[in-house]
Formats: C-alpha cells, structure tokens, sequence
C-alpha cells in the first residue's frame, strides 16, 4: 500500500500538433496539393481536354497582333516580305550571296527561306514569354500550362500558313508551277511545327525563371540564321574553304536548315535532291521527336512552379 501510495504520477500525454498528421488527414479525405504536377500521361489528357482552348486562344492572338495597325492582318504578310526584300539588296545583290544558286530561283529560294526561318524564330520567341507574359492567367486560373507555349506556336502555324498564299505566289511568278512534290510542304511543315513546339516549351521555362532571356534571344536567333543558309546555300559558300568537314555537316544539318531545304525541294523547280543533305526526311523527323520529347518533359517538369514567387 505504501508503494502505491508513492508511486510518481505518469507525464501527461501531450497532443500532437494537427500541423504534423495533415499529410496523414489530406490522404484520409482525398485532398491533393493544389497544383500538383500530374503524370506525363494525365498532364497530356488534360492539354487535349483544352484543344478547343488552346485553338481559341491562338486565334485571339493572331487577331490582336496587329489590331492597332491600319493595315492590320495585311503585316503578317508584309513582314516577312519586306524582310526579303532587304536581305535580296544586301546578300543578292551587294555582296553576291546567289553563288551556287540559279539566279532565276534566287528569288523564292530567299522568300522561301525568310517565312519558313521566321516561322521558328517567332515561336521561340513568342515561347520565351508565353509564361511570364501571362503571368495574370497563370495565376488566376487552373489548366495545364504548356497550353500556353503551345498555342503560341499554333498560333505562328496559322500565321504561316497566311503567308504561304504570297510565298506560292512568288514562286509560281518565276516559273515554279504546282505539282506532286508540293504535297511535300505537308510533312516538312507538320514536322517543324512539333519541333517549333519542343522549343517553344523549352524556352517558356527558361523564360518563366529568366525574363532577361528575351531581350538575348533575339541576338541568338539572328545568329542561327545567318548559319542556316537563308540567304545563300550552304554548300556553295563552303566550297573551297578551310572548314572542317563536321563544321560544314552540323551548318547543314541543323534543324532550321534542314526544314528550309525541305520547303525549297518541294516548291521550288530547279532546286533539285543535289542541294539536300543525305538523309534529310530522317533528320527532319529526329529533330521534331528529339525536340517535341525533350521540351515537354522539361517544362512539364517545372510545372508546379509556373506563376508561383
């Protein structure tokens, strides 16, 4: 009796902090972290969920481009037009950039080289800002969003496909008449939009952490294309040159060569499979898979982060 009498009363059991059993609570009621980035699987269910969307959007875009100019959708066309027609003053005629190429087809080998270049520069560029530009979107409603980035290269898609009424008017004004390898243009261009896309999902991440980036990438797509031959041919300006052989296959190997090539063989009569790099349907696809996979999976892995901070 006197043992239990003199026993030390046991410490009081303390509550655990609710703080430390939500994780525990959240899984009891089926609560979710609020912007919790989904499986690649689900993350793509969801941007096909918003296809109709992502296709309004772009349109929206495309409209208000130029809704405060007074010849209003007419730049889409005059843009890349008068960009040729500077770069035929300068390369064609000044400094004589048409060696190797016919002089009757230099024409539309440079008009077709402008649209089809800018048609990737104007996606990476719109890409770069497709988040931080947003950013009140972004914030204020929920959807996956690589809708962004994606509809802003749809939305250069339709633009191009704008400008490919001049660009076939061009080419048929000197000589080029419709025929079977014009179906060409189909895949070459479905091609380069997914990589476009790729791209343009790469560098809306990169954006979305870096506004700065968009004031660079102008000075690095200006670069690219000049290394890309949309002014002159590539082969012809290396020929007799000291270039290293792998030099002179990465300049003709790079994406936004490869893709102008393929647009230039399929309208252009006289440009004929001499002036491709061997193997070039394959490297067109490679680049679209190569840059389509690796852009999704690297923005879609930053996707809890996108307007946060």
């Amino acid at each position: 009796m006197s043992q239990a009498l003199h026993t030390p009363p046991s410490p009081p059991v303390r509550p655990v902090p609710v703080e430390d059993d939500l994780p525990a609570l959240a899984a009891r009621y089926g609560l979710t972290v609020s912007g919790a980035r989904p499986s690649p699987a689900e993350y793509l269910r969801q941007l096909w969920a918003r296809r109709h969307f992502i296709l309004a959007f772009s349109r929206a875009k495309l409209t208000a481009q130029y809704s405060q100019a007074k010849l209003g959708q007419l730049w889409q066309v005059a843009t890349p037009l008068l960009n040729a027609a500077v770069y035929f003053f300068i390369f064609g005629l000044l400094l004589g950039a048409r060696k190797g190429i016919p002089h009757e087809i230099y024409v539309p080998f440079l008009v077709t080289g402008v649209f089809v270049f800018t048609f990737t520069q104007s996606s990476v560029l719109a890409g770069v800002r497709a988040i931080s530009g947003n950013l009140g979107l972004v914030r204020a409603l929920h959807f996956p969003r690589a809708a962004l980035p994606v509809s802003f290269a749809l939305q250069q898609l339709q633009q191009l496909l704008f400008s490919m009424v001049v660009l076939v008017a061009v080419v048929v004004a000197f000589g080029s008449l419709p025929a079977l390898s014009w179906l060409l243009v189909v895949p070459a261009l479905g091609l380069q939009f997914v990589f476009n896309t790729g791209l343009a999902l790469v560098f809306a991440r990169l954006g979305s952490r870096t506004p700065d980036l968009a004031q660079l990438m102008p000075f690095v797509l200006r670069t690219w294309m000049y290394a890309s031959g949309v002014m002159f041919s590539l082969p012809a300006m290396l020929e007799g040159k000291n270039v290293p052989g792998w030099l002179a296959d990465v300049l003709q190997w790079n994406p936004a060569a490869v893709y102008m090539d393929l647009v230039r063989f399929a309208l252009i009569d006289g440009y004929g499979s001499s002036y491709l790099p061997p193997h070039v349907w394959a490297f067109a696809v490679g680049w679209a898979l190569l840059a389509g996979v690796i852009g999704f999976v690297y923005f879609w892995k930053a996707e809890e982060t996108y307007g946060r901070g």
